[in-house]
């Protein structure tokens, strides 16, 4: 039976990976910076913010929302087919649930950082 920090690692990995190496330059700085981006600004801003700074699909900002999206929906810690419908969740949750979508979110960025920060 797998730990959920070997899922984390493993979802984290094929996310990196995907991502397109034109991309991954940008990707890179951008992901060390997400974690403490949520926790100086707030998790509900954070992911606010990446939205709003998102240009295009494939930008740094919406690669990030994506892979947070996907994790916390896959998770059952919160639901949402499209952007406005998953944040519209997130801000509904009461405290217990928002942290604890935080606590995951953070511990998943860290898995993200360091698979990024080794060029995969």
């Amino acid at each position: 039976m797998r730990t959920l920090g070997q899922k984390r690692a493993e979802f984290a990995l094929n996310k990196v990976v995907d991502i397109p190496q034109d991309k991954k330059d940008k990707f890179k700085p951008f992901s060390a910076g997400a974690p403490s981006m949520i926790l100086q600004n707030g998790f509900g801003q954070a992911l606010a913010f990446w939205i709003a700074k998102s240009k295009n699909e494939y930008s740094e900002h919406m690669t990030m929302f994506n892979i947070v999206k996907e994790w916390l929906c896959q998770n059952n810690l919160t639901t949402g087919q499209n952007t406005t419908e998953f944040i519209r969740n997130i801000s509904q949750l009461d405290q217990s649930q928002y942290l604890t979508a935080q606590k995951e979110t953070l511990a998943l960025l860290e898995w993200v950082k360091r698979y990024a920060n080794a060029g995969l």
